[in-house]
C-alpha cells in the first residue's frame, strides 16, 4: 500500500460524516475545535471562512477549505454579520432534518449551498505527513485544476442531495476518496512550487518515495538500511542522508515507528492476539514486541486493546457532530439524519 492511503487507513477512527447544508438570507456561526478534521466546501454562493487567527477567507462555488487537526473557525455570509453559537458549536457532520427553517436561515436573500463534514482520525500518533499540514488547508477553485476533487465533490454532493439505495454505503467511501484528492492537490501544488521541503518533497522525490513504498508494502520484512537503498537506486550513506531530511528521521527509526502505528490499529480494528500482530509488524518474540509498542504508546498491548472500540467511538462522533447542528437526533454515519 502506498503512504497517503496507508496513512487515513491507519489515523481513521470510525466513520467519516457529511451533510449537505443550505443557507438563505444573512447566517454566521462560530464552530468549536474538535478531535477530528473538517471540511467545508462551497457548491452555490458565497461564504466567508473565519479562522481563529487572521482575517476572513472569502470562498466561492468550488472552492474547498480543510481543517487537518478540526481547528475553530466561523462560517458568515458576510464578515459584518454577528456570530452565533456561543458557546461555539463542533463541526457539522449530519444532515438537518427538514423543515429546520431556522437553522438552515428563514426568509429570502441569496441561498447558500455547502458540503459540510468530519472525519473521525486519530491524532495520538499522527502521521508526520499530517503533521507537516497546516491547520487550515484552502484549495480555490481553478480552472484546470485538480479535475478529480472537483469530481469527487459533485458524486458526493448528489448522493447527499438525493439519497437512493446503497447511499449509507456510498457516502463513506466517496469522503474517504474526498480526503485523498484534498491531500493529493495540496502536496502536489507543493511539490509543484518549486520549493517543496518535507514530506512535499518525499513523496514526489522517486528514491525516497521507492523506499516508503517498500516498507509500507511490508512493514514486518527485516529491512537493513542497504535493502531499502537498493530500492531507491541509490548508495547507503546517500540514500539514509536524502530519506532523513526528507521524512524527518533516519529510515530504521521511520520502520520502527511505522511498526508500531501499524500494530496499534491492528490491535485497535481487529481480534487478532497479540503473538499475530507482532509477527505482522516483524518482531519473533511477543515480549519484545510488548516491551517495544510500551515504550512507544505507554502502555503494553493488552491494555491498550481495551482503552475502547471503534464502534464506541463511531458513536461517540455521531453524537457529537448532531448535537453541533442542535439536532436531537443521532447522526447515521457517513450519512444524514432522518427527518423529524
Amino acid at each position: 500500500m502506498d503512504v497517503m492511503s496507508d496513512v487515513i487507513t491507519t489515523m481513521r477512527a470510525g466513520r467519516p460524516h457529511s451533510s449537505r447544508m443550505d443557507r438563505r438570507g444573512p447566517f454566521g456561526r462560530r464552530f468549536a475545535a474538535g478531535d477530528g478534521a473538517g471540511f467545508h466546501v462551497v457548491l452555490q454562493g458565497r461564504v466567508w471562512f473565519v479562522p481563529e487567527a487572521g482575517g476572513p477567507v472569502a470562498l466561492g462555488p468550488g472552492d474547498v477549505v480543510f481543517l487537518p487537526r478540526g481547528a475553530a473557525h466561523a462560517l458568515a455570509g458576510d464578515p459584518a454579520t454577528p456570530l452565533t453559537g456561543t458557546p461555539a458549536v463542533p463541526l457539522p457532520g449530519a444532515e438537518l432534518p427538514s423543515g429546520a427553517d431556522e437553522a438552515r436561515g428563514a426568509g429570502g436573500g441569496p441561498v447558500t449551498v455547502m458540503l459540510c463534514g468530519a472525519y473521525l482520525l486519530d491524532h495520538s500518533r499522527a502521521h508526520p505527513l499530517m503533521e507537516e499540514l497546516p491547520d487550515v488547508v484552502h484549495l480555490p477553485a481553478r480552472v484546470g485544476h485538480h479535475s478529480e476533487l472537483r469530481a469527487a465533490v459533485d458524486l458526493l454532493g448528489g448522493e447527499l442531495e438525493r439519497p437512493r439505495p446503497g447511499t449509507d454505503a456510498m457516502v463513506p467511501a466517496l469522503l474517504d476518496v474526498l480526503l485523498l484528492h484534498i491531500l493529493r492537490a495540496w502536496f502536489g501544488e507543493r511539490s509543484r512550487d518549486g520549493a517543496a521541503t518535507g514530506w512535499a518533497a518525499a513523496l514526489h522525490d522517486p528514491a525516497v518515495a521507492a523506499a516508503l513504498r517498500a516498507i509500507h508494502g511490508d512493514p514486518g520484512r527485516r529491512w537493513s538500511v542497504q535493502d531499502l537503498a537498493r530500492h531507491a537506486g541509490l548508495s547507503r550513506a546517500a540514500f539514509a542522508r536524502r530519506f532523513t531530511t526528507l521524512a524527518g528521521r533516519p529510515p530504521l527509526a521511520y520502520l520502527t515507528w511505522w511498526r508500531m502505528t501499524v500494530a496499534a490499529r491492528l490491535l485497535r480494528d481487529t481480534d487478532a492476539p497479540a503473538n499475530a500482530v507482532a509477527g505482522r509488524v516483524g518482531y519473533t518474540s511477543e515480549y519484545a514486541f510488548a516491551h517495544a509498542f510500551k515504550r512507544a504508546y505507554g502502555r503494553p498491548p493488552g491494555a491498550y486493546r481495551s482503552g475502547g472500540s471503534e464502534r464506541d467511538r463511531d458513536q461517540a462522533g455521531a453524537q457529537f457532530l448532531a448535537e453541533g447542528l442542535g439536532l436531537g437526533v443521532q447522526a447515521r454515519a457517513g450519512g444524514h439524519a432522518p427527518a423529524e
